[in-house]
């Protein structure tokens, strides 16, 4: 049945056709032109933040701390605040899980599409904003989270199949392939000197392994995240990755 012969409140949670084999490819590509560009970067970054900081948050309730907040800047980062033990392996998961966020979660919803569940990534989506909303603590990120809410809404409810499929396959691919750019940033932070009290210098402090190698590992993760998650979301396109 298609999306235009079912009540708008249905549409999120309807079966979608397989799409065209050129969206996941084209979804993919505008993705990376995104990453690599200059102001759209800056705007698609405030979502990269969002899930970052999401990260934390949800960390921080695994291991058992209070969640106090999150706050999200006009200048792409966030802070998330939970109290708990300073030190201990609860407080060195939570400082580990912002970068990797986003590349564990657009390897989730490649999954999520492989196995022909592109609209359980809206409603995880979904789920994940709520969580964020209700957390916000400053002007700003609650206005970030609410527009970002209003896209997700608008797609997930007025969209066409064709519309949904290429945004549920976007957001993945911003999500894996926006989830390096910021580790390389921080990466060249450091060596300017700068950024010395960032999520891998608490790492550092918290585990006796050195800031330099926490980059590296959270660059091979993340890479790692793209390359089996796009193979996901490639097969549609190309025989090979079937």
């Amino acid at each position: 049945m298609s999306l235009a012969k079912i009540e708008w409140w249905e549409r999120p949670f309807a079966a979608l056709p397989e799409p065209h084999a050129v969206v996941p490819l084209a979804a993919g590509v505008l993705a990376l032109v995104i990453v690599l560009s200059g102001q759209p970067w800056r705007v698609a970054r405030h979502v990269l933040t969002l899930v970052h900081e999401a990260g934390h948050a949800l960390a921080a309730v695994l291991v058992g701390r209070r969640l106090l907040g999150i706050r999200l800047h006009s200048d792409t980062s966030g802070v998330t605040f939970s109290r708990g033990r300073p030190d201990g392996p609860g407080a060195a998961f939570t400082a580990l899980a912002g970068y990797p966020a986003p590349a564990l979660l657009g390897l989730a919803f490649a999954g999520l599409i492989a196995i022909d569940q592109p609209a359980t990534v809206l409603l995880v989506s979904a789920v994940g904003v709520i969580g964020v909303l209700v957390m916000a603590r400053n002007v700003y990120g609650v206005i970030t989270v609410l527009l970002v809410a209003a896209v997700l809404a608008g797609v997930a409810f007025l969209g066409t199949p064709d519309v949904v499929a290429a945004f549920v396959y976007a957001i993945t691919w911003l999500l894996l392939l926006g989830s390096v750019r910021p580790i390389f940033e921080l990466g060249r932070k450091r060596h300017r000197g700068r950024a010395r009290d960032s999520d891998v210098d608490q790492l550092a402090r918290l585990t006796s392994v050195p800031a330099a190698l926490w980059i590296l590992l959270l660059t091979v993760l993340a890479l790692g995240c793209v390359l089996v998650g796009g193979a996901w979301l490639l097969e549609p396109t190309f025989p090979l990755f079937r």
